[in-house]
Formats: structure tokens, C-alpha cells, sequence
């Protein structure tokens, strides 16, 4: 389960009261597809809830200094990515496990992903 805020207190067992425990929603119908439509790369992946995406950089460097940067992101989000390295590329999987599925929460690192990518091209 997610934490709306205070994630790391909860953790260790000391959520103050005005922090409330929220899950992560999974995205159906509309709200999915306007979601996907925001992530140009990105396609579902077969036989599971997930998304997923291939980016190329120029060399080994570019590709770890690109999965570092983003490692960071998502342990802002508290949201973490399946991934795979090789070389120049870096496969990703999104998905929210306690959700069973794609979530908002998938789309945020999806998103910002797609930035540190764009940014690393631009270097």
C-alpha cells in the first residue's frame, strides 16, 4: 500500500494521524486511454496490466547515467520501474503492484522518464 504523505514514517511505524493510507487507482476506460495517449513510445504489454517502453542512448554511459537520474525520480515518487540494461539501451516496465495494474502514479514516472530521455538527447 501507498502513503499519501509520510510514506517513510509509516514504514517504520509512526504515521501521525493526519496522514491517511491511500492505494494507488487503477486506470480503466477513458481515464486509460486518455493516460496512454499522453505517452508517445510507451505500449501495453501483452498479457499483462503494464506498460512498457525501449530507450536508446548514444553509449553504456549515457544509458546508466539516464537509468541514475530517473532512480532518483521515482524514489521521490516512491514508485519504482522494472528494468533491464544492456549497453546503450534500457528497457522499462511500469506498473502499480498493489493497484494490479496501470496507474497514475505509472503515467508521473512515464512522463518524466520520457523528459530525462529527451534531456539526455539534447546533451
Amino acid at each position: 500500500m501507498a502513503f499519501a504523505s509520510g510514506w517513510r514514517s509509516a514504514i517504520r511505524g509512526t504515521m501521525e494521524t493526519h496522514e491517511v493510507a491511500t492505494m494507488a487507482e487503477k486506470l480503466t476506460g477513458n481515464a486509460r486511454k486518455s493516460a496512454l495517449a499522453k505517452l508517445p513510445g510507451w505500449s501495453e504489454v501483452k498479457n499483462r496490466d503494464a506498460i512498457s517502453r525501449q530507450f536508446t542512448f548514444s553509449d553504456f554511459n549515457e544509458a546508466f547515467g539516464f537509468m541514475a537520474r530517473a532512480a532518483l525520480v521515482a524514489e521521490k515518487l516512491d514508485h519504482h520501474p522494472e528494468w533491464f540494461n544492456v549497453y546503450n539501451k534500457v528497457e522499462v516496465t511500469l506498473a502499480t503492484h498493489d493497484a494490479g495494474g496501470v496507474t497514475e502514479r505509472d503515467v508521473k514516472l512515464a512522463q518524466a522518464m520520457d523528459r530525462l530521455a529527451k534531456a539526455s538527447e539534447a546533451a
